[in-house]
C-alpha cells in the first residue's frame, strides 16, 4: 500500500525496492529469528523492540539466532513495512509474491507461522545504523491531486467546494478503496464504462467519494473527478478510519 516506506526498508539492506517485505497493518507481529541477517522496517511507528531494547524505524539491524522482534502499539500511522536482507522466500504467483485472498494458498500471516529468509554473515556489519529519512508524507493530510477526466462537468463551484471540504475516512475503507463520509451533492451521469487506475477518486450518484487503492478494479462507471499522486497514494495509505484529509491540486 505505501510503496515509499516499503522500498525504503528494501533499500537500507540492500534489496532491490520491489522485493517482498512484511506488511503490518495497525497491529505489529511477534518474530523469532533463527539465522543471522539484517533488517530494516519503516512506515508507521509500532513501538518496536528487539530482545526488549527499543529500536527505531528506517535503520540497518544486524540480527542473530534467537533475536526476538516485537511491534507494540501503534503511534502513529497505519501500515509498517519490514525487509530482511535478500527477501523472504515464499511462494510466487503470476511474478508476484504478494498473498492474495483466493490466488495464493494463504491471504495473510498466522501464529506459529515460519517464513523462510536468506542466512547472511554479520562480519564488518553494526549492530544498529540509522539514515535519516523524510517521514512527513506519513502523517500529512493534505493530499496532492490532478483533475480527472470528469472534474469539468462539475460546476466552478463544485469544483472550489471540492478542493476546500475537510472529509473523513470511513469504516468502509481497504485495500480496495477508501470510501469518505461527508456527502458531496452533485448532478453528473454515470459514465460508460472506462479506465481506473489506483487514486482514482470517484464520485457516486449519491455524493459519496471513493478513493481507489492499490488492489481496485480495473473499470468503473462513476465519474472520476480526481487522480491522487503516487505520493498521495502512500500517505492515504497511512490513514485509517475517522481521520480527516483534504484534496490540494497540483500546478
Amino acid at each position: 500500500m505505501d510503496r515509499k516506506a516499503a522500498a525504503f526498508a528494501n533499500s537500507l539492506v540492500g534489496n532491490y525496492e520491489d522485493e517482498a517485505v512484511l506488511e503490518m497493518t495497525m497491529l505489529g507481529a511477534s518474530l523469532q529469528f533463527s539465522v543471522n541477517t539484517h533488517i530494516a522496517f519503516s512506515g508507521a511507528q509500532m513501538d518496536a523492540k528487539l530482545n526488549d531494547v527499543e529500536i527505531t524505524n528506517n535503520g540497518s539491524i544486524a540480527i542473530k539466532p534467537g533475536d526476538i522482534l516485537n511491534f507494540g502499539k501503534l503511534k502513529w500511522g497505519f501500515r509498517c513495512y519490514l525487509a530482511v536482507l535478500g527477501g523472504f522466500i515464499t511462494e510466487t504467483v503470476m511474478k508476484s509474491k504478494s498473498m492474495c485472498s483466493n490466488i495464493t494458498k494463504a491471504s495473510r500471516l498466522l501464529k506459529n507461522d515460519e517464513l523462510a529468509i536468506n542466512a547472511s554473515p554479520l562480519e564488518n556489519q553494526n549492530r544498529y545504523s540509522r539514515i535519516r529519512y523524510d517521514e512527513s508524507y506519513i502523517n500529512s493530510s493534505n493530499l496532492e491531486v490532478y483533475v480527472g477526466p470528469e472534474f469539468e462537468n462539475l460546476t466552478d463551484a463544485q469544483q472550489k467546494k471540492l478542493l476546500s471540504i475537510r472529509f473523513t475516512i470511513s469504516n468502509n475503507n481497504s485495500r480496495m478503496g477508501y470510501q469518505l463520509n461527508e456527502n458531496f451533492q452533485n448532478n453528473l451521469e454515470a459514465i460508460i464504462t472506462g479506465p481506473v487506475i489506483p487514486g482514482t477518486v470517484q464520485l457516486t450518484p449519491s455524493g459519496k467519494l471513493i478513493v481507489l487503492m492499490r488492489d481496485c478494479q480495473t473499470t468503473g462507471g462513476y465519474p472520476r473527478v480526481l487522480q491522487l499522486s503516487e505520493t498521495a497514494i502512500n500517505s492515504l495509505s497511512q490513514k485509517y478510519t475517522g481521520q480527516a484529509i483534504s484534496f490540494k491540486l497540483s500546478k
